[in-house]
């Protein structure tokens, strides 16, 4: 199981090299220069919360078979875009360890109260000015 923060074991990685378009002019016609980079997220074994947040988070990414799969292109190099594409992943897998802050839902005061009616009070007022002159 991994921990928070730990890096993703290389068995449940898998890379693949493809043509890439971009940045690199005729270059990308020659070198495969983009990752695909897939994570089996069973091989992980997350707890069910956060494999739960992690498949919100992958989102299109999650595939039919459990894994996650991104693809990195940014650069001309291969190995700026592997470098890329495993930190990504690896903010990824972060980020769902991280539990939402669950609110506390909190009663409003009674100044509050007092001063939200008393602003209602006098815009009232205010409008009730507009209106047109009677001279009975």
């Amino acid at each position: 199981m991994t921990q928070r923060g730990s890096p993703l074991p290389e068995d449940a990685l898998e890379e693949k090299f493809l043509a890439a378009t971009g940045p690199g002019g005729q270059n990308v016609n020659k070198v495969a220069t983009a990752v695909q980079l897939r994570l089996d997220v069973y091989a992980l074994r997350l707890p069910p919360a956060v494999y739960h947040r992690l498949k919100i988070a992958a989102g299109s990414r999650w595939t039919l078979e459990g894994e996650i799969v991104l693809v990195a292109r940014n650069s001309r190099t291969r190995e700026a875009n592997r470098q890329d594409a495993r930190a990504r992943m690896q903010a990824l897998v972060d980020a769902a360890w991280i539990a939402p802050v669950r609110r506390i839902a909190t009663k409003v005061g009674r100044g509050a109260k007092e001063r939200r009616l008393e602003g209602k009070a006098k815009r009232s007022n205010v409008k009730q000015g507009r209106g047109p002159i009677r001279l009975d």
